[in-house]
């Protein structure tokens, strides 16, 4: 029984009833050392009773390093259900659980020469193996409802965690319920926080705490040692629990201690007293993460301790047994007081003894890792293959890996190998401080000019994250030239070009936010590289010029389809969707959008049969960006949505920004303001870690809340945006330079055209430069808008006859929304009607209400009545954009299963949205999707 727990036990009742009806959930209990998270999450396993499949695992300090030993505990009762996961993520969550490994051959191992890691994307393993628990969570849940327990969750170790993490955001309906628990104190890894509902546990009033005293010590306790054990507990349970049973005096002399250290003497009390044996025993089983006794004893044995030395602490209530043979501990709290009390030769020699116990893996070598007390080249080899195998994963801990693994090489240039490639692990697993710190320490160490180049790297990337885009790009580009330097070569450490051309590609990246001048430095760069024709990345090393350049202003030789350069490309060995995304991105930097929307759903398609997932962000920003320049808005925002989703889970601040900022757009196109500004919001808001400098979407957000200045009539404050925008020193981004026909219709209106001559004229360069006759179309417009007036309406005729060519629908009726007005302006009211009336048709066909309202009035200013708009049928607009994604790909004759692996959701969840569409769209069932959409 617990006491004063209502609080937190309606808060379990709900997410277990949530569960119950069909629904998911998770909750994450906090709270400090002893605070009751534990007794909870059992009291919470005894509410679900037999109507709920219950699974359990938790965080163990020495297994923090051990990508998914968490997970793979956790998810143990499914394992023989693999086979219906989609084969990427059942791949990706063998792998992570070592069930598909490949052996590692040493020869094999990374080099700290091989082409550094992408800047901003996410490893897609790691996504795979989040969506693989989704799923294993859902089919789990298939036959009654899932709870899901984990303590202790600041333990466990970050692949589990980040895993879980993804899952329980992606939980929808699938009967689940994720339960969790952590410590909260100084200095523990579970203060970040998770982005989970939570619930704080904190101390019991004084009334309940002095009955579970009372329960506990019993009634014949004398007042004032039950006045100072109250005091000194403060309301904690585990505190009421054992300070009143620990032995010895400690007990009652330690109050100035932190109430965690008086628990942990508590404990120490309690342990002492059982016998040498049996205390060896425990310390054995505190060390050792899975519990399972057929680990645990043999260790114990190699020791001299048998089976029989467990009884007394059984007997005492320290440890039970559970039925699938596992050591439990009372408390989470006792495993480190355990651990603590144990002098180091003694843990060393118990590590020995568990490795000894462990068939040849990744835990038998961290045991032996934890046990060794000097330099051992043979176990410094197993720990880089432990690395490269997490890498493999997609797990943290190959950062942890090679740097042990170096401090154990006898060797010191070996050593300072693997210091690098920590520091490149450190950096993809983003934790930067660390890999600066093992950068500088693997600097401090050798005078390679390669060595210093990836190290570099790892600089610039953790700059880039923290928004130095200068810096990044200045470290990028002098390591690219130093790779294949003079010095290199006399040193015999240059590399080949297309390595030089891959980190010019990143400090592309970089530049990108930095600024025009860092653009082009790079550019120069990569054009004068002396790359193969038959390497992978020349295609794009030389279309990727000529693409920028046009948007800075400087001149660029023609270009040949995008589509040349992707097949060259491919037949040169570019086998990746990651291999092609900034061709994909070039593409739309000259305004070939038609190809960005060809080549963009193209490499998402593969992106999504090949499980790299970790680019998806990216490629579908771009293919959002063009589905949106050719009006299909509706497109342009399940694809956005699905892609901020993505990037959410991975992590990807950069694409959250962007695509949260594009979404804004959408947003303001028909007028759904709070929608906007919302997402805007978020936009600027949303930057890296520990980052200060400008939020990457912001370009997109300021647009977005410029166009919802304009559609509702607010000029003063849209030319204010776009001004500073198309003017300022992203002025060469996409959305920057298509901005510039909304500054230049702010502007005028506001009677201040000049504010919008420069913007005008760089416009104008680039659209000769595109040669599209969509982008002519609008710089037209520009000129009919900006004067003089006796050449308004040859432009604007000219304009619409290149608008009827193409097919972009919204700016097609803003041009002719804006020639009717320019009409009734000049009295020719007649004229202006049917200009007005096809716009009007148009902004009404694409749910544009700004828009609609004013081409009515303007309509209605022409002295014909203008239609009111008609009330919106129960057909796709109603759906949300993941009901209408789903509702699409059913009336294709996917199967729920099908859906489901490809959007990375559950099945049950699939069948949620179709029953909440159907009746949106009037119909009972899936056979009449095909006629409906």
């Amino acid at each position: 029984m617990l006491f004063g727990r209502e609080h937190e036990q309606a808060a379990v009742d709900a997410l277990l009833a949530q569960a119950r009806d069909g629904g998911a959930g998770a909750l994450l209990l906090r709270g400090e050392a002893g605070i009751g998270k534990t007794a909870l999450l059992d009291d919470a396993v005894a509410r679900a009773g037999t109507a709920f499949r219950v699974i359990r695992a938790s965080g163990v300090e020495y297994e923090a390093e051990l990508p998914f030993a968490g997970l793979s505990l956790l998810l143990a009762p499914g394992l023989d259900r693999l086979d219906v996961l989609p084969g990427p993520q059942r791949r990706a969550l063998e792998a992570a659980f070592g069930l598909g490994d490949a052996p590692v051959d040493p020869a094999a191992a990374p080099s700290a020469a091989a082409p550094p890691v992408a800047l901003a994307t996410a490893p897609a393993d790691r996504l795979l193996v989040g969506l693989a628990t989704l799923g294993l969570l859902a089919e789990l849940a298939a036959d009654r409802p899932l709870l899901c327990v984990l303590d202790d969750v600041q333990w466990l170790d970050r692949a589990s965690l980040d895993a879980l993490l993804l899952a329980a955001r992606r939980l929808q309906a699938e009967g689940v319920a994720l339960l969790l628990a952590a410590r909260t104190e100084p200095g523990a890894p579970a203060e970040r926080q998770l982005g989970l509902p939570e619930v704080w546990v904190t101390g019991l009033a004084e009334a309940d705490a002095t009955r579970l005293l009372t329960e506990r010590a019993g009634p014949d306790l004398p007042a004032a040692v039950r006045d100072r054990l109250l005091a000194e507990a403060a309301g904690n349970p585990l505190a009421l629990t054992e300070l009143p049973v620990a032995t010895g005096p400690q007990a009652h002399t330690a109050g100035g201690l932190p109430l965690t250290s008086r628990l942990l003497i508590a404990f120490h009390g309690q342990v002492t007293g059982l016998p040498p044996a049996t205390q060896t025993l425990l310390l054995v089983a505190a060390a050792e993460e899975s519990g399972e006794l057929d680990v645990l004893l043999p260790a114990a044995a190699a020791l001299g301790v048998g089976a029989e030395h467990l009884a007394p602490a059984e007997e005492s209530g320290l440890v039970t047994v559970t039925p699938d043979r596992r050591i439990a501990f009372r408390h989470p709290l006792l495993r480190s007081a355990i651990l603590q009390r144990a002098p180091h030769h003694q843990r060393l020699t118990v590590h020995r003894a568990v490795a000894g116990a462990l068939p040849d893996g990744d835990r038998r070598t961290w045991h032996l890792a934890l046990a060794a007390t000097a330099p051992d080249a043979a176990l410094a080899d197993a720990l880089e293959r432990t690395a490269v195998r997490t890498g493999r994963r997609g797990g943290h801990g190959g950062a942890a890996a090679y740097e042990r693994a170096a401090r154990l090489t006898p060797d010191r240039d070996a050593a300072t190998r693997r210091l690098v490639l920590a520091a490149e692990a450190a950096t993809e697993e983003g934790e930067l401080t660390r890999a600066e710190a093992l950068a500088d320490e693997a600097a401090g160490r050798t005078d390679s000019v390669l060595a210093h180049a990836l190290l570099d790297h790892v600089r610039a990337t953790a700059h880039f994250w923290r928004g130095s885009y200068p810096t990044a790009h200045r470290l990028l580009l002098d390591a690219a030239l130093a790779l294949g330097s003079d010095e290199a070569a006399a040193a015999a450490e240059a590399v080949e070009p297309a390595h030089a051309a891959r980190m010019l590609f990143q400090a592309f990246h970089a530049a990108w936010y930095a600024g025009e001048e860092p653009v082009a430095e790079v550019l120069d760069r990569l054009a004068a590289l002396p790359l193969a024709a038959d390497d992978p990345v020349a295609p794009l090393a030389r279309y990727l010029p000529a693409a920028v350049l046009p948007a800075l202003g400087r001149p660029a030789a023609a270009l040949p389809p995008a589509r040349e350069a992707v097949e060259a490309a491919r037949r040169a060995g570019a086998e990746s969707p990651a291999d092609l995304v900034q061709l994909c991105g070039a593409t739309l930097i000259l305004g070939r959008d038609e190809e960005t929307v060809d080549l963009g759903g193209e490499l998402v398609a593969e992106a999504r049969a090949k499980g790299t997932l970790g680019v998806m962000p990216t490629l579908q920003f771009f293919l959002a960006e063009a589905e949106l320049f050719h009006g299909r808005h509706a497109d342009a925002e399940l694809t956005a949505t699905e892609a901020l989703a993505l990037a959410q889970d991975t992590g990807q601040h950069q694409w959250v920004s962007q695509l949260s900022a594009l979404l804004a757009y959408s947003a303001a196109l028909d007028g759904r303001t709070e929608r906007c500004t919302e997402l805007a919001t978020t936009a600027l808001a949303t930057t890296g870690p520990q980052t200060a400098a400008p939020a990457a979407g912001r370009p997109w957000a300021h647009w977005a809340l410029a166009l919802l200045d304009l559609g509702q009539g607010r000029a003063a404050g849209a030319a204010d945006r776009l001004h500073a925008l198309t003017t300022g020193p992203q002025r060469h981004h996409v959305s920057a330079t298509r901005a510039v026909p909304d500054l230049v219709e702010a502007a005028v209106r506001l009677g201040t055209p000049d504010r919008a001559a420069e913007a005008y004229e760089r416009f104008a360069r680039w659209t000769a430069a595109a040669d599209r006759p969509w982008a002519e179309a609008l710089r037209l417009r520009c000129q009919a808008l900006l004067g003089p007036d006796e050449l308004a309406e040859a432009a604007y005729r000219a304009a619409l006859d290149l608008h009827a060519t193409t097919h972009r629908p919204f700016e097609q009726a803003r041009t002719a929304l804006l020639y009717g007005e320019w009409l009734r302006r000049t009295r020719r009211r007649t004229d202006a009607r049917p200009h007005l009336t096809a716009a009007l048709e148009t902004f009404d066909r694409l749910a544009a209400h700004p828009w609609s309202t004013r081409a009515r009035t303007e309509l209605s200013a022409t002295g014909t009545p203008a239609p009111n708009p008609e009330a919106s049928p129960a057909l796709p607009n109603s759906l949300t954009p993941q009901e209408l994604q789903i509702a699409r790909l059913a009336a294709q004759g996917l199967t729920n299963r099908d859906i489901a692996a490809q959007l990375f959701l559950s099945p049950r969840t699939i069948a949620h949205h179709l029953y909440k569409a159907y009746p949106k769209l009037g119909i009972t069932s899936r056979t009449a999707l095909p006629t409906t959409l």
